[in-house]
């Protein structure tokens, strides 16, 4: 409890540092976490990682010779997954920082995928933060998110959260919703926000993630496409790179150790989910209300930079689980990026309107 009240201390004071208000991470700092050993293991590069003595603090290093990274010791059916994360500092272009969802060593065809991807930049410039989107080995449509941050992510932890269950996928930043895929637009089947379903109730079909996955968190060499196309590579006079991460959460189904992990999406399995994930939810953190939402939509006007939705070029039909508003989409060029200037050093700039607090 010591640690996570310290981790609110930080996110404040950080976010008034920053000039901004935080929206209220409502009923995540009541969720437990778990340590290292007791939910994870190292999944390559371990030389290049670190621990507290407790072990609900983990290290990931970049430099010359490995980048680091580790697994989640189960596979979960749907779940909050969630990390409180401070990025490198310095010059940093080219290198990727990652915590994300994934099956794919087990399905390579098919493979779903959530994903955090923290993208480095030269000295003096922001870090950009994209999320996507995969389900049954749909790479080939990518849905990609780009977003600046309202603060320093370098200075102090923040939180980043992953809710996954069978209708919705939504992306957290400090308790603030700033992504949701649902499953069927229109047809919420857990919570109501009180305005009622938006939407026609398009359906990603197999392109939704529904089988179990592993949580990842990475940190690896990303020259070729990280920073403004490969343009910047990695510089490794500046490094060695090292991201925090603690305050792990795995809050999900954990799919059953002893079966076939390939099998695990069909019929039973997933039945003997369904009780959690209804607990899951209801939570206080998960059921998006009106508020949470307004918070949202205010996010994503101030900090976001590409999205897919208005990406006419890649696709001129929007993807099924796009809400495309008129105005809105006034606000991008054909080829999804925001028409706004950011500012690119790495102070961010004062919201004209503070962030509205979320329930």
């Amino acid at each position: 409890m010591a640690a996570a009240a310290a981790t609110l201390l930080l996110l404040f004071a950080s976010c008034m540092h920053a000039a901004v208000f935080c929206a209220a991470a409502a009923g995540f700092d009541e969720v437990p976490t778990v340590t290292f050993d007791e939910g994870f293991a190292p999944l390559f590069g371990e030389s290049n990682m670190g621990h507290s003595s407790g072990g609900d603090a983990v290290s990931i290093t970049l430099d010359r010779s490995t980048g680091s990274g580790f697994i989640s010791k189960r596979y979960y059916h749907h779940g909050l997954f969630s990390a409180d994360v401070k990025l490198p500092a310095g010059h940093t272009a080219g290198v990727v920082v990652a915590f994300y969802l994934s099956n794919g060593d087990v399905f390579e065809a098919t493979h779903d995928e959530l994903d955090f991807e923290f993208l480095g930049n030269r000295a003096g410039h922001r870090w950009r933060m994209q999320t996507n989107v995969y389900g049954n080995g749909s790479t080939a449509t990518g849905r990609e998110e780009r977003y600046v941050l309202p603060f320093d992510p370098t200075a102090a932890k923040h939180r980043f959260s992953i809710l996954w269950s069978s209708s919705s996928v939504v992306f957290y930043v400090d308790g603030t919703p700033v992504r949701e895929a649902q499953r069927r637009r229109g047809r919420r089947r857990f919570v109501d926000d009180g305005v009622g379903p938006d939407g026609d109730g398009s359906d990603m079909g197999a392109d939704y993630p529904s089988k179990p996955m592993a949580v990842y968190v990475t940190i690896w060499d990303g020259s070729t496409w990280a920073t403004e196309n490969g343009k910047h590579t990695v510089d490794y006079a500046h490094g060695p790179f090292t991201a925090e991460f603690s305050g792990l959460v795995l809050r999900g189904c954990p799919a059953d150790a002893s079966a076939d992990i390939r099998q695990l999406h069909l019929g039973a399995s997933t039945q003997r989910c369904a009780a959690a994930e209804w607990e899951l939810m209801t939570a206080e953190y998960a059921v998006m209300t009106a508020r949470k939402r307004e918070a949202m939509r205010r996010f994503r006007r101030k900090q976001m930079v590409y999205t897919v939705c208005y990406d006419t070029d890649r696709y001129p039909a929007a993807l099924p689980e796009c809400e495309v508003n008129a105005a809105e989409r006034q606000m991008f060029e054909r080829w999804g990026e925001s028409k706004v200037s950011f500012r690119s050093r790495t102070t961010p700039p004062r919201p004209l309107v503070p962030m509205m607090q979320a329930d």
